[in-house]
């Protein structure tokens, strides 16, 4: 982790920012939590109860400067709160699934539009350089609950 914060650390150098401890706050509380999808709100809560100096306004700053540095990657599962996460740079995607029910994300690895993308390269020129995939549907805590309630004789 101590290795990762410093490779971002000095590419905000080389972008000339400065790493104020409240950047790297920030960037560790990513580190911390890289499995999760947070949104400022999240963010804000995490690095507040261990740093209650911070403001909202400079977390918010800070996710927008990181993701325009590729640092994190912005993303929209619809439900009008802007996550982030941090920026995935490997050569395959992961996709989200997003339950319906109790709003949780889960992610998946396997990358199976990388022959779609292949096909659409050699077809029509087009060069791609990123995508997203997301599911909409219900977990399977929340399809079993939707099953059981929906048995004669549940209430």
């Amino acid at each position: 982790m101590e290795e990762q914060l410093n490779a971002i650390c000095q590419k905000l150098q080389q972008s000339e920012y400065k790493v104020t401890p409240q950047r790297q706050f920030i960037l560790k509380t990513f580190l911390e939590h890289a499995t999760e999808h947070l949104s400022a709100e999240d963010v804000f809560s995490i690095v507040k109860s261990q740093h209650p100096d911070i403001g909202l306004a400079t977390v918010y700053r800070t996710l927008e400067l990181l993701a325009d540095l590729d640092v994190l990657t912005k993303i929209n599962f619809g439900d009008g709160r802007t996550r982030y996460e941090l920026g995935q740079h490997e050569a395959h995607h992961h996709h989200h699934m997003i339950c319906l029910g109790c709003g949780r994300v889960q992610e998946f690895d396997a990358d199976l539009l990388e022959s779609l993308e292949n096909l659409l390269t050699q077809k029509n020129g087009f060069l791609i350089t990123d995508h997203q995939l997301k599911f909409y549907g219900y977990c399977r805590e929340c399809a079993a609950k939707s099953k059981d309630q929906s048995e004669p004789g549940s209430i």
